[in-house]
């Protein structure tokens, strides 16, 4: 694929994490789309850091997308072209958090793209009923969406009701709730970021999940768009 110049000024990779020296091939890639704020950078940073340490040795690369003087989305598309044009044709995850999560969701209609993870995504009010949030490019594939239930900056409301007019389209979409947690899942981020790890390395290499995300998956509405994410979730995991 020929290069692509970014969709303005500004856009880039941040610097890649994973697959180094002894993994010669990338098999997947993880694009993370940050919040709007610096200040309030939410799982992003500990969920790339956890990928890598994960998926590393299976290929699994990381790149924060940097955007520049455009919106989100189009530096997400660009990203995901510029994932081809470095890698050739891997999987690729979009994985968001705030406005990233908007973004992220959005984005999903790229050809490279077979996942999107939306951490507490900021969209627009549940009551807003004359432009919903379009859900067509989530088709074919796998969708994650993870919200606090105290999230006092986007309301959850909202990303349930995206989540269930996606589902009706895509079986493959399913929605954990972080009971009594905010907007940055700080509460219980060691049970968000292993079940976002799950979730990647599932969608990217294998196709297997976890017992709570393949029953969320599998459950029909509104059960599996409302699963609680259980405490000690990684440990349990691992035990």
């Amino acid at each position: 694929m020929a290069q692509h110049a970014p969709p303005a000024r500004g856009s880039r990779l941040g610097r890649v994490a994973g697959a180094n020296g002894s993994v010669p091939t990338v098999s997947g890639v993880a694009l993370l789309l940050p919040g709007a704020s610096r200040w309030s950078p939410g799982p992003v940073r500990p969920l790339g850091r956890a990928l890598v340490r994960a998926g590393g040795a299976r290929g699994l690369v990381a790149h924060t997308v940097l955007h520049g003087e455009c919106s989100r989305e189009e530096a997400a598309d660009w990203a995901a072209d510029e994932v081809v044009r470095l890698y050739g044709d891997v999987p690729v995850c979009l994985v968001g958090y705030d406005v990233g999560g908007r973004a992220a969701l959005r984005a999903a209609g790229h050809p490279a793209v077979n996942a999107v993870l939306a951490l507490a995504p900021s969209l627009p009010e549940a009551a807003d009923e004359d432009s919903p949030e379009p859900v067509k490019q989530l088709a074919g594939r796998q969708v994650l969406i993870v919200h606090g239930t105290n999230d006092a900056h986007s309301d959850p409301e909202s990303s349930f009701l995206l989540a269930a007019r996606a589902k009706k389209a895509n079986r493959s979409t399913c929605r954990f709730e972080v009971h009594s947690d905010g907007h940055g899942l700080r509460e219980h981020q060691a049970e968000v970021v292993a079940l976002a790890v799950d979730f990647v390395l599932g969608a990217v290499f294998s196709g297997r999940y976890s017992r709570p995300v393949t029953d969320a998956l599998a459950a029909p509405p509104p059960l599996g768009l409302r699963m609680p994410l259980a405490s000690g979730f990684g440990r349990s995991l691992r035990g």
